[in-house]
């Protein structure tokens, strides 16, 4: 994770921070695609985790040497202060929100706080889509946050998951492959308790024993 990097978003992520919130409501109700299909697999990436002393932009290379997507495939960029999607899926099924910053988007982090007891297991981590690490690092502080959080500085998630609502929340098999269209919109505790269980239930049918 080297800077600089991505250059071709910065100019688009200002914009589409703003974007994800403005259009939330529309796309929530329409049957737009957004994320990534069930039957596929989560997308790689590493990030930084919002906590640590790490810099840099997000890797999302798939193999070596792929330029200013990486110079290192990402699943094999691990470490403490790391947030790393392949590690998580390779440990149990995956909870992944991916927010910004503002509003009432970050709620999804309480809600997904509040199952991690009732769900062993399952590996509920959040990344943030650009805003200001300061910002970032009070909100798991205050909030009392031990689920994973990231940051992705250059926006370049966004784009790998078909961003287009805040948040937008996956749900992957251990494995990392897609279980179940991903919620679009803050979900009620409720909600996302209930997709949770169908994660774990659906897990336990392909032969996870927690």
């Amino acid at each position: 994770m080297s800077r600089p990097r991505y250059a071709r978003y910065a100019g688009l992520v200002g914009l589409l921070i703003a974007a994800l919130v403005l259009v939330n409501a529309l796309l929530v109700s329409s049957d737009g695609a957004a994320g990534i299909a069930p039957g596929h697999r989560l997308a790689p990436f590493a990030v930084p985790l919002a906590l640590s002393s790490l810099q840099g932009d997000a890797n999302i290379a798939t193999h070596a040497r792929e330029g200013s997507a990486g110079n290192v495939p990402a699943c094999s960029v691990r470490g403490i202060r790391v947030l790393n999607v392949c590690q998580l899926y390779e440990q149990g099924p995956v909870v992944l929100a991916l927010f910004v910053d503002d509003g009432g988007c970050p709620k999804v982090l309480s809600e997904m706080q509040a199952l991690l007891a009732s769900s062993p297991g399952v590996r509920f981590a959040a990344v943030s889509i650009g805003g200001k690490r300061s910002q970032l690092r009070r909100l798991v502080r205050t909030r009392g946050l031990s689920l994973p959080v990231g940051i992705d500085e250059d926006g370049a998630l966004a784009t790998l998951y078909k961003v287009f609502s805040c948040p937008q929340v996956n749900f992957a098999y251990p494995g990392g492959v897609v279980q179940s269209k991903a919620l679009l919109g803050t979900p009620s505790l409720a909600e996302l308790r209930a997709r949770v269980r169908q994660l774990v239930t659906a897990s336990r049918a392909r032969g996870w024993r927690g």
